[in-house]
């Protein structure tokens, strides 16, 4: 098989007839060329190459084109599937060890603790892959910059046919792989949609489903714990204090502004937010001390501590800077 693509590939780029010599040195099969010249030898007796003349190299025929295409698509699916399996796995790995991370923080400080989950800043389109679900129905999954993957299914006329399909995947990774959704302006969509032909309105849904999937998101995950340590404090202990307090913990919604201006301060530094600093009524007598990690590839989080303004600073910022630290060793080290 790794012969038969070289002789695709390499007839694809020179339209000239494929020897052995050169299968030699275009692949990393390390084999001579007597032993190519034999398995070149059997890809014809099996119908996929041809010479066209004697003494000439070889060409791929229809059927050995069909093979290169069928085999290319299914490994292109396969890498497709066994990345949402991992990316699947790493999630629901990752979630658990945010918790345990919230829970370790409220624990070593005696303050409320809140981490939210990574997002990415700024996404950027990987790579696009559409397939053919049934007769009505293409599946287009979108992978973005830090392996996050959103899929769409778009409805279709007709069963459009393996060929279409991988024309259409090569269009569309080929104009749009790299690109931020600031990038993918209306001359940009324009041309990619009359190179599609009669598949530009199919293109243009993909298009849209793809700017769609970059735009960022709004959608935090943000785990908390230790929101009853507030009682330990007299001065946060107060029915109505606490309530309200234990209540922005617990609603998360306050705190997602906070995590929000975090991230979008690009700033990776220590962040202290003292009282009314906040912005947010009911932790007016509360400090909120924050951090930002960076698992790479635009992937952020922020780590925060909420307690009385008294708060011991210096064990704080120590911590989180730790937790900062760790959080980004473990992910690489998956």
């Amino acid at each position: 098989m790794k012969i038969l693509q070289a002789v695709v590939r390499n007839y694809l780029e020179t339209g000239e007839p494929v020897g052995s010599r050169t299968i030699s040195k275009y692949t990393d099969l390390n084999l001579s060329s007597a032993t190519i010249r034999n398995e070149m030898s059997d890809l014809e007796d099996m119908g996929l190459i041809k010479q066209p003349h004697t003494s000439a190299g070889r060409i791929p025929t229809d059927a050995g084109y069909r093979m290169y295409v069928d085999n290319m698509l299914s490994e292109g699916q396969k890498e497709v599937e066994d990345m949402k399996s991992l990316l699947l796995d790493r999630e629901e790995r990752l979630e658990n060890m945010l918790q345990q991370v919230a829970k370790m923080l409220a624990s070593n400080t005696n303050y409320a603790s809140m981490i939210s989950a990574p997002v990415v800043q700024g996404n950027k389109i990987k790579f696009i892959q559409l397939s053919q679900v049934d007769e009505r129905n293409i599946l287009a999954v979108i992978v973005l910059e830090g392996n996050l993957v959103r899929n769409t299914m778009i409805p279709v006329d007709k069963d459009l046919g393996q060929e279409t399909l991988l024309m259409l995947n090569m269009l569309l990774n080929t104009s749009l792989n790299g690109l931020a959704v600031e990038q993918v302006n209306l001359g940009l969509i324009a041309a990619i949609k009359k190179k599609a032909g009669a598949y530009s309105e199919l293109v243009e849904e993909v298009i849209d489903a793809a700017a769609e999937a970059i735009k960022p998101d709004e959608d935090l995950k943000i785990y908390t714990s230790g929101a009853t340590n507030i009682f330990r404090y007299p001065e946060l202990a107060d029915h109505q204090k606490a309530r309200d307090i234990l209540l922005e913990i617990e609603e998360k919604g306050a705190l997602g502004t906070i995590v929000q201006e975090s991230l979008s301060s690009g700033e990776t530094g220590i962040q202290v937010y003292i009282g009314g600093e906040s912005q947010v009524e009911s932790m007016k007598d509360c400090s909120v001390v924050t951090t930002t990690y960076d698992l790479g590839d635009g992937m952020k989080g922020t780590v925060g501590i909420i307690g009385p303004k008294r708060m011991d600073y210096d064990k704080v910022v120590g911590v989180l800077k730790d937790i900062a630290r760790g959080l980004d060793d473990l992910y690489k080290n998956e």
